[in-house]
Protein backbone atom coordinates (compact mmCIF):
# COMPACT_ATOMS: atom_id res chain seq x y z
CA UNK A 1 0.00 0.00 0.00
CA UNK A 2 0.94 3.39 -0.88
CA UNK A 3 0.73 5.43 2.50
CA UNK A 4 2.35 8.39 1.00
CA UNK A 5 -1.37 9.24 -0.35
CA UNK A 6 -2.98 9.43 2.79
CA UNK A 7 -2.08 13.05 3.76
CA UNK A 8 -3.16 13.93 0.98
CA UNK A 9 -6.46 11.89 1.54
CA UNK A 10 -6.66 13.39 5.42
CA UNK A 11 -6.42 17.29 3.60
CA UNK A 12 -9.14 16.25 0.91
CA UNK A 13 -11.70 14.82 3.86
CA UNK A 14 -11.11 17.72 6.01
CA UNK A 15 -11.40 20.21 2.66
CA UNK A 16 -14.81 17.87 2.21
CA UNK A 17 -16.38 18.73 5.56
CA UNK A 18 -15.38 22.50 5.59
CA UNK A 19 -17.04 23.18 1.95
CA UNK A 20 -19.93 20.96 3.29
CA UNK A 21 -20.26 23.20 6.56
CA UNK A 22 -20.20 26.57 4.09
CA UNK A 23 -22.81 24.94 1.38
CA UNK A 24 -25.28 23.66 4.16
CA UNK A 25 -26.30 27.30 4.93
CA UNK A 26 -27.41 27.78 1.42
CA UNK A 27 -27.66 24.74 -0.58
CA UNK A 28 -27.91 24.63 -4.43
CA UNK A 29 -27.85 22.52 -7.24
CA UNK A 30 -24.30 23.70 -7.59
CA UNK A 31 -23.23 23.25 -4.14
CA UNK A 32 -24.44 19.60 -3.97
CA UNK A 33 -22.57 19.17 -6.94
CA UNK A 34 -19.19 20.89 -6.00
CA UNK A 35 -19.55 18.56 -2.25
CA UNK A 36 -19.80 15.14 -4.57
CA UNK A 37 -17.19 15.97 -6.82
CA UNK A 38 -14.74 16.15 -3.54
CA UNK A 39 -16.27 13.04 -1.79
CA UNK A 40 -15.11 11.51 -5.27
CA UNK A 41 -11.71 13.16 -5.16
CA UNK A 42 -11.33 11.84 -1.53
CA UNK A 43 -12.04 8.41 -3.34
CA UNK A 44 -9.62 9.17 -5.60
CA UNK A 45 -7.01 8.95 -3.15
CA UNK A 46 -7.91 6.05 -0.95
CA UNK A 47 -8.25 4.15 -4.10
CA UNK A 48 -4.48 5.64 -4.77
CA UNK A 49 -3.34 3.94 -1.65
CA UNK A 50 -4.35 0.70 -2.80
CA UNK A 51 -2.84 1.14 -6.25
CA UNK A 52 0.62 -1.00 -5.69
CA UNK A 53 -1.34 -4.08 -5.20
CA UNK A 54 -0.25 -6.80 -7.22
CA UNK A 55 -2.03 -8.33 -10.22
CA UNK A 56 -6.14 -7.66 -10.94
CA UNK A 57 -6.44 -5.20 -7.83
CA UNK A 58 -3.33 -2.96 -8.06
CA UNK A 59 -5.39 -2.09 -11.61
CA UNK A 60 -8.72 -2.11 -10.11
CA UNK A 61 -7.95 0.44 -7.95
CA UNK A 62 -5.78 2.47 -10.50
CA UNK A 63 -9.07 2.21 -12.59
CA UNK A 64 -11.20 3.39 -10.08
CA UNK A 65 -8.38 6.20 -9.17
CA UNK A 66 -9.07 7.63 -12.47
CA UNK A 67 -12.53 7.02 -13.21
CA UNK A 68 -13.39 9.24 -9.75
CA UNK A 69 -11.05 11.85 -10.61
CA UNK A 70 -12.91 12.10 -13.91
CA UNK A 71 -16.55 11.61 -12.40
CA UNK A 72 -15.31 14.48 -10.04
CA UNK A 73 -14.26 16.35 -12.82
CA UNK A 74 -17.62 16.23 -15.05
CA UNK A 75 -19.61 16.78 -11.31
CA UNK A 76 -17.60 20.03 -11.45
CA UNK A 77 -18.67 21.04 -15.20
CA UNK A 78 -22.19 19.88 -14.64
CA UNK A 79 -22.11 22.36 -11.45
CA UNK A 80 -21.51 25.20 -13.38
CA UNK A 81 -23.73 24.16 -17.18
CA UNK A 82 -25.92 27.28 -17.05
CA UNK A 83 -28.73 25.29 -19.29
CA UNK A 84 -28.35 22.12 -16.72
CA UNK A 85 -32.63 21.99 -17.60
CA UNK A 86 -32.02 20.53 -21.36
CA UNK A 87 -31.65 16.69 -21.93
CA UNK A 88 -28.98 17.53 -24.35
CA UNK A 89 -26.72 18.70 -21.64
CA UNK A 90 -27.26 15.36 -19.59
CA UNK A 91 -26.51 13.06 -22.24
CA UNK A 92 -23.45 15.40 -22.74
CA UNK A 93 -21.68 15.01 -19.96
CA UNK A 94 -22.65 11.04 -19.74
CA UNK A 95 -21.54 10.76 -22.71
CA UNK A 96 -18.16 12.50 -22.25
CA UNK A 97 -18.37 10.58 -18.16
CA UNK A 98 -18.68 7.00 -20.00
CA UNK A 99 -16.22 7.49 -23.22
CA UNK A 100 -13.29 8.48 -20.33
CA UNK A 101 -14.16 5.70 -18.44
CA UNK A 102 -14.10 2.69 -21.11
CA UNK A 103 -10.91 4.12 -22.45
CA UNK A 104 -9.31 3.76 -19.24
CA UNK A 105 -11.03 0.29 -18.21
CA UNK A 106 -9.48 -0.71 -21.52
CA UNK A 107 -6.21 0.67 -21.43
CA UNK A 108 -6.05 -0.54 -17.77
CA UNK A 109 -6.05 -4.69 -19.68
CA UNK A 110 -2.44 -5.73 -19.52
CA UNK A 111 -2.30 -6.16 -23.59
CA UNK A 112 -5.86 -3.99 -24.58
CA UNK A 113 -7.21 -5.10 -28.27
CA UNK A 114 -5.78 -2.33 -30.56
CA UNK A 115 -8.90 -1.93 -32.58
CA UNK A 116 -11.15 -1.77 -28.82
CA UNK A 117 -8.65 1.08 -28.09
CA UNK A 118 -9.23 2.96 -31.60
CA UNK A 119 -12.79 2.47 -30.96
CA UNK A 120 -12.89 4.11 -27.67
CA UNK A 121 -10.31 6.70 -28.59
CA UNK A 122 -12.69 7.50 -31.79
CA UNK A 123 -16.10 7.53 -29.25
CA UNK A 124 -13.89 11.05 -27.48
CA UNK A 125 -14.83 12.77 -30.15
CA UNK A 126 -17.76 11.06 -31.57
CA UNK A 127 -20.22 10.69 -29.09
CA UNK A 128 -19.98 14.89 -28.02
CA UNK A 129 -20.47 15.48 -32.12
CA UNK A 130 -23.62 13.34 -32.59
CA UNK A 131 -25.18 14.53 -29.92
CA UNK A 132 -24.41 18.14 -30.71
CA UNK A 133 -25.82 17.28 -34.47
CA UNK A 134 -28.78 15.38 -33.22
CA UNK A 135 -30.05 18.12 -30.81
CA UNK A 136 -28.97 20.91 -33.11
CA UNK A 137 -31.70 23.59 -31.41
CA UNK A 138 -30.30 23.27 -28.38
CA UNK A 139 -27.08 24.16 -28.88
CA UNK A 140 -27.19 27.60 -28.96
CA UNK A 141 -24.60 28.39 -26.33
CA UNK A 142 -20.88 28.75 -27.47
CA UNK A 143 -20.09 26.64 -24.37
CA UNK A 144 -21.20 23.58 -25.78
CA UNK A 145 -19.42 24.16 -28.87
CA UNK A 146 -16.55 24.53 -27.49
CA UNK A 147 -16.76 21.42 -25.79
CA UNK A 148 -17.87 19.15 -28.70
CA UNK A 149 -14.49 20.63 -30.36
CA UNK A 150 -12.66 20.08 -27.60
CA UNK A 151 -13.12 16.57 -27.27
CA UNK A 152 -12.75 16.55 -30.82
CA UNK A 153 -9.09 17.33 -30.63
CA UNK A 154 -9.16 15.20 -27.79
CA UNK A 155 -9.91 12.25 -29.94
CA UNK A 156 -7.26 13.40 -32.27
CA UNK A 157 -4.64 13.77 -29.20
CA UNK A 158 -5.03 9.84 -28.52
CA UNK A 159 -5.29 8.35 -31.76
CA UNK A 160 -1.75 9.78 -32.38
CA UNK A 161 -0.02 9.19 -29.41
CA UNK A 162 -1.91 5.70 -27.88
CA UNK A 163 0.11 3.44 -30.24
CA UNK A 164 3.93 4.44 -29.10
CA UNK A 165 5.52 1.56 -27.49
CA UNK A 166 7.34 2.71 -24.32
CA UNK A 167 4.44 5.45 -23.12
CA UNK A 168 1.37 6.18 -25.09
CA UNK A 169 -1.64 4.89 -22.79
CA UNK A 170 -0.05 7.42 -20.35
CA UNK A 171 0.09 10.20 -22.46
CA UNK A 172 -3.38 9.29 -24.02
CA UNK A 173 -5.10 8.71 -20.26
CA UNK A 174 -2.85 11.91 -19.08
CA UNK A 175 -4.51 14.22 -22.42
CA UNK A 176 -8.44 12.71 -21.16
CA UNK A 177 -7.92 14.30 -18.04
CA UNK A 178 -6.00 16.97 -19.17
CA UNK A 179 -9.09 17.80 -21.18
CA UNK A 180 -11.89 16.98 -18.85
CA UNK A 181 -10.32 19.69 -15.61
CA UNK A 182 -9.89 22.44 -19.26
CA UNK A 183 -13.24 21.71 -19.52
CA UNK A 184 -13.63 22.67 -15.71
CA UNK A 185 -11.94 25.66 -16.40
CA UNK A 186 -14.07 26.62 -19.15
CA UNK A 187 -17.36 26.22 -17.70
CA UNK A 188 -16.44 28.03 -14.71
CA UNK A 189 -15.20 30.80 -16.87
CA UNK A 190 -18.45 31.07 -18.90
CA UNK A 191 -20.91 30.48 -16.13
CA UNK A 192 -18.79 33.71 -13.99
CA UNK A 193 -17.83 35.59 -16.64
CA UNK A 194 -19.34 38.87 -15.81
CA UNK A 195 -18.69 38.34 -12.13
CA UNK A 196 -15.17 39.23 -11.86
CA UNK A 197 -15.23 38.30 -8.11
CA UNK A 198 -11.78 36.85 -6.17
CA UNK A 199 -14.29 33.34 -5.93
CA UNK A 200 -14.21 33.06 -9.47
CA UNK A 201 -11.20 34.19 -10.67
CA UNK A 202 -9.19 31.69 -7.79
CA UNK A 203 -11.53 28.43 -8.79
CA UNK A 204 -10.37 29.25 -12.79
CA UNK A 205 -7.13 29.33 -12.05
CA UNK A 206 -7.24 26.26 -9.88
CA UNK A 207 -8.77 24.62 -12.45
CA UNK A 208 -6.37 25.88 -14.99
CA UNK A 209 -3.63 24.99 -12.88
CA UNK A 210 -5.24 21.41 -12.41
CA UNK A 211 -5.12 20.54 -15.96
CA UNK A 212 -1.77 21.72 -16.82
CA UNK A 213 -0.50 19.37 -13.70
CA UNK A 214 -1.44 16.57 -16.29
CA UNK A 215 0.94 18.36 -19.04
CA UNK A 216 3.48 19.09 -17.01
CA UNK A 217 3.88 16.24 -14.79
CA UNK A 218 4.70 14.30 -17.93
CA UNK A 219 7.41 16.96 -19.25
CA UNK A 220 9.12 17.31 -16.05
CA UNK A 221 9.76 13.26 -15.48
CA UNK A 222 11.16 13.53 -19.21
CA UNK A 223 13.26 16.54 -18.95
CA UNK A 224 14.56 15.45 -15.13
CA UNK A 225 13.75 11.67 -14.80
CA UNK A 226 16.22 11.42 -11.84
CA UNK A 227 14.41 14.28 -10.13
CA UNK A 228 11.61 14.60 -7.46
CA UNK A 229 8.93 16.83 -7.04
CA UNK A 230 6.67 16.04 -4.40
CA UNK A 231 3.42 15.30 -4.86
CA UNK A 232 1.76 18.31 -2.71
CA UNK A 233 3.26 20.58 -5.12
CA UNK A 234 1.23 18.84 -7.90
CA UNK A 235 -1.92 18.67 -5.45
CA UNK A 236 -1.65 22.44 -4.47
CA UNK A 237 -3.77 23.51 -7.60
CA UNK A 238 -7.10 21.18 -5.98
CA UNK A 239 -6.59 23.40 -3.40
CA UNK A 240 -6.68 26.55 -4.53
CA UNK A 241 -10.01 25.38 -6.85
CA UNK A 242 -11.57 24.17 -2.69
CA UNK A 243 -10.65 27.75 -1.66
CA UNK A 244 -12.00 29.25 -4.76
CA UNK A 245 -15.17 27.48 -4.75
CA UNK A 246 -15.99 28.14 -0.56
CA UNK A 247 -15.44 31.68 -1.55
CA UNK A 248 -18.03 31.53 -4.41
CA UNK A 249 -20.01 30.11 -1.93
CA UNK A 250 -19.52 32.79 0.52
CA UNK A 251 -19.92 35.57 -1.79
CA UNK A 252 -23.29 33.90 -2.91
CA UNK A 253 -24.56 33.91 0.67
CA UNK A 254 -23.35 37.49 0.90
CA UNK A 255 -25.06 38.58 -2.06
CA UNK A 256 -28.40 36.74 -0.91
CA UNK A 257 -28.44 38.03 2.46
CA UNK A 258 -28.36 41.98 0.32
CA UNK A 259 -31.49 40.56 -1.35
CA UNK A 260 -32.93 39.66 1.43
CA UNK A 261 -32.55 43.06 2.82
CA UNK A 262 -33.99 45.02 -0.04
CA UNK A 263 -36.57 42.90 -1.14
CA UNK A 264 -39.80 41.14 0.45
CA UNK A 265 -39.51 37.64 1.37
CA UNK A 266 -42.95 36.64 0.52
CA UNK A 267 -43.07 38.44 -3.14
CA UNK A 268 -39.84 39.05 -4.23
CA UNK A 269 -41.05 42.75 -4.54
CA UNK A 270 -38.71 46.15 -3.44
CA UNK A 271 -39.46 46.48 0.09
CA UNK A 272 -39.84 49.91 2.03
CA UNK A 273 -35.71 50.53 1.92
CA UNK A 274 -35.19 49.82 -1.61
CA UNK A 275 -38.55 51.67 -2.48
CA UNK A 276 -37.50 54.91 -0.72
CA UNK A 277 -33.82 54.35 -2.34
CA UNK A 278 -35.75 54.42 -5.76
CA UNK A 279 -38.16 56.73 -5.35
CA UNK A 280 -35.31 59.40 -4.30
CA UNK A 281 -33.55 58.76 -7.52
CA UNK A 282 -36.71 58.71 -9.79
CA UNK A 283 -36.81 61.96 -8.28
CA UNK A 284 -33.72 63.36 -8.90
CA UNK A 285 -33.56 62.05 -12.36
CA UNK A 286 -37.11 64.16 -12.96
CA UNK A 287 -35.61 67.04 -11.05
CA UNK A 288 -32.26 67.10 -13.38
CA UNK A 289 -34.57 66.00 -16.80
CA UNK A 290 -37.56 68.69 -15.60
CA UNK A 291 -39.90 65.80 -16.27
CA UNK A 292 -42.37 64.36 -14.13
CA UNK A 293 -42.55 61.16 -11.32
CA UNK A 294 -45.71 59.55 -10.28
CA UNK A 295 -46.00 57.64 -7.17
CA UNK A 296 -49.48 55.35 -6.46
CA UNK A 297 -49.86 53.74 -2.88
CA UNK A 298 -52.53 51.08 -3.29
CA UNK A 299 -53.61 49.42 -0.39
CA UNK A 300 -56.32 46.21 -0.55
CA UNK A 301 -59.44 46.63 1.05
CA UNK A 302 -60.77 43.20 1.94
CA UNK A 303 -57.40 41.39 2.60
CA UNK A 304 -57.89 41.38 6.51
CA UNK A 305 -61.71 39.29 5.65
CA UNK A 306 -59.41 36.71 3.59
CA UNK A 307 -56.72 36.33 6.02
CA UNK A 308 -59.83 35.53 8.94
CA UNK A 309 -62.03 33.44 7.04
CA UNK A 310 -59.41 31.34 4.95
CA UNK A 311 -56.36 31.56 7.03
CA UNK A 312 -52.63 33.45 6.43
CA UNK A 313 -51.74 30.92 4.11
CA UNK A 314 -54.06 31.92 1.49
CA UNK A 315 -53.66 35.29 2.62
CA UNK A 316 -49.73 34.93 1.48
CA UNK A 317 -51.01 33.28 -1.85
CA UNK A 318 -53.27 36.19 -2.85
CA UNK A 319 -50.21 38.63 -1.86
CA UNK A 320 -48.21 36.53 -4.56
CA UNK A 321 -50.76 36.71 -7.13
CA UNK A 322 -51.58 40.40 -6.60
CA UNK A 323 -47.98 41.29 -6.67
CA UNK A 324 -47.27 39.35 -10.09
CA UNK A 325 -50.73 41.08 -11.39
CA UNK A 326 -49.11 44.56 -10.59
CA UNK A 327 -45.84 43.62 -12.00
CA UNK A 328 -47.71 42.23 -15.47
CA UNK A 329 -49.21 45.50 -15.50
CA UNK A 330 -46.89 48.10 -15.22
CA UNK A 331 -43.52 48.85 -17.80
CA UNK A 332 -39.87 47.19 -16.69
CA UNK A 333 -38.72 50.97 -16.26
CA UNK A 334 -41.12 51.04 -13.34
CA UNK A 335 -41.04 50.15 -10.12
CA UNK A 336 -43.72 48.19 -7.69
CA UNK A 337 -42.40 47.41 -4.44
CA UNK A 338 -44.58 45.83 -1.11
CA UNK A 339 -44.26 48.88 1.56
CA UNK A 340 -46.69 47.36 4.29
CA UNK A 341 -48.67 44.14 4.88
CA UNK A 342 -51.31 44.79 2.62
CA UNK A 343 -49.73 48.30 1.15
CA UNK A 344 -47.84 48.36 -2.52
CA UNK A 345 -46.37 51.09 -3.74
CA UNK A 346 -45.70 51.80 -7.73
CA UNK A 347 -43.28 54.15 -8.90
CA UNK A 348 -43.94 55.68 -12.80
CA UNK A 349 -41.14 57.42 -14.29
CA UNK A 350 -40.71 59.46 -17.22
CA UNK A 351 -42.92 59.91 -19.70
CA UNK A 352 -45.85 60.33 -17.67
CA UNK A 353 -48.44 62.37 -16.41
CA UNK A 354 -51.20 62.96 -13.95
CA UNK A 355 -53.70 61.51 -17.08
CA UNK A 356 -51.29 58.67 -17.71
CA UNK A 357 -50.92 57.56 -13.66
CA UNK A 358 -54.59 57.94 -13.29
CA UNK A 359 -55.04 55.70 -16.04
CA UNK A 360 -52.49 52.71 -14.49
CA UNK A 361 -54.54 53.66 -11.32
CA UNK A 362 -57.83 52.92 -12.67
CA UNK A 363 -56.76 49.49 -14.52
CA UNK A 364 -54.96 48.10 -11.41
CA UNK A 365 -58.39 49.45 -8.96
CA UNK A 366 -60.24 47.00 -11.87
CA UNK A 367 -57.93 44.03 -11.72
CA UNK A 368 -58.49 44.28 -7.94
CA UNK A 369 -62.49 44.48 -8.60
CA UNK A 370 -62.24 41.18 -10.63
CA UNK A 371 -62.63 38.24 -8.83
CA UNK A 372 -58.90 36.51 -8.06
CA UNK A 373 -58.23 32.47 -8.05
CA UNK A 374 -55.95 31.71 -5.59
CA UNK A 375 -56.21 27.70 -4.83
CA UNK A 376 -59.83 26.42 -5.27
CA UNK A 377 -60.83 30.14 -3.69
CA UNK A 378 -61.74 33.13 -6.02
CA UNK A 379 -61.63 36.44 -3.63
CA UNK A 380 -62.70 39.99 -4.84
CA UNK A 381 -60.83 42.22 -2.55
CA UNK A 382 -60.73 45.45 -3.96
CA UNK A 383 -58.33 48.19 -3.93
CA UNK A 384 -57.99 51.77 -3.06
CA UNK A 385 -55.21 54.39 -4.92
CA UNK A 386 -54.14 57.42 -3.89
CA UNK A 387 -51.69 58.93 -7.06
CA UNK A 388 -49.48 62.14 -6.58
CA UNK A 389 -47.29 64.08 -8.82
CA UNK A 390 -43.79 65.25 -8.87
CA UNK A 391 -43.64 68.28 -9.28
CA UNK A 392 -47.04 69.29 -9.42
CA UNK A 393 -48.21 67.91 -5.68
CA UNK A 394 -44.49 68.05 -3.51
CA UNK A 395 -40.97 68.54 -4.20
CA UNK A 396 -39.14 66.33 -2.07
CA UNK A 397 -39.75 62.35 -1.27
CA UNK A 398 -41.87 62.88 2.35
CA UNK A 399 -44.46 65.35 1.05
CA UNK A 400 -45.34 63.47 -2.13
CA UNK A 401 -45.62 60.40 -0.03
CA UNK A 402 -48.26 62.01 2.24
CA UNK A 403 -50.01 63.45 -0.36
CA UNK A 404 -50.21 59.80 -1.94
CA UNK A 405 -51.58 58.49 1.37
CA UNK A 406 -53.67 61.34 2.01
CA UNK A 407 -55.47 60.24 -1.58
CA UNK A 408 -55.45 56.90 -1.11
CA UNK A 409 -57.12 56.97 2.85
CA UNK A 410 -59.69 59.50 0.89
CA UNK A 411 -60.74 57.41 -1.83
CA UNK A 412 -60.99 54.19 0.64
CA UNK A 413 -63.09 56.53 2.73
CA UNK A 414 -65.57 57.18 -0.25
CA UNK A 415 -65.53 53.34 -0.74
CA UNK A 416 -66.41 52.49 2.81
CA UNK A 417 -68.93 55.15 2.65
CA UNK A 418 -70.61 53.85 -0.11
CA UNK A 419 -71.43 57.10 -1.59
CA UNK A 420 -73.07 57.78 -4.96
CA UNK A 421 -70.96 56.91 -7.60
CA UNK A 422 -67.03 55.37 -6.49
CA UNK A 423 -64.61 58.02 -7.53
CA UNK A 424 -61.64 55.80 -9.03
CA UNK A 425 -58.72 58.11 -7.99
CA UNK A 426 -58.76 61.07 -6.43
CA UNK A 427 -55.73 63.70 -7.39
CA UNK A 428 -56.65 67.01 -7.42
CA UNK A 429 -54.62 69.32 -5.68
CA UNK A 430 -54.40 69.16 -2.17
CA UNK A 431 -53.52 71.41 0.78
CA UNK A 432 -49.91 72.43 1.28
CA UNK A 433 -48.51 70.14 3.64
CA UNK A 434 -46.98 71.83 6.84
CA UNK A 435 -45.66 68.87 8.81
CA UNK A 436 -48.37 67.67 10.71
CA UNK A 437 -52.12 66.32 10.31
CA UNK A 438 -54.21 66.66 13.10
CA UNK A 439 -57.36 65.22 11.55
CA UNK A 440 -55.71 62.31 10.07
CA UNK A 441 -53.20 60.94 13.14
CA UNK A 442 -52.63 58.05 10.91
CA UNK A 443 -51.06 59.48 8.17
CA UNK A 444 -48.88 61.49 10.86
CA UNK A 445 -47.79 58.63 12.27
CA UNK A 446 -46.18 57.21 9.24
CA UNK A 447 -44.86 60.30 7.86
CA UNK A 448 -42.87 60.50 11.16
CA UNK A 449 -41.55 56.82 9.84
CA UNK A 450 -39.97 58.29 6.61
Amino acid sequence: MDWSKLPDLAAVAALTCAFASVARRGQTTASRHWLSGWVLIAVHFAALIFSPAPGVWGTVAIDVSLISLISAGVLFMWASVPYRVERSSVWMLISILSTNAIYIIIAGFDHPWPGALTSAAVSFGAAPLAIALTARRDFTHLLRWMLVALYCLLAVFVLTVQNRPANGLDLATNGALFTVYIGCCLHVWYNYRGRGSAGSLITIAGFLGWASVFVVAPLADTITPNGQIDNEVWNLPKYVVAVGMILLLLEDQIEHNKYLALHDELTGLPNRRLFLDRLAISLERARRMESKAALLVIDLNHFKKVNDTLGHHAGDLLLKKVSNLFVSRVRRSDTVARTGGDEFSLILEEPTNRSNAKSVAKSLMDMMNEPIQVGEHFMQVGASVGVAVFPDDACDIEALCIAADLRMYDDKNVSREGAGERIPVRSEPLPEYHGQDEENPKISARASKL
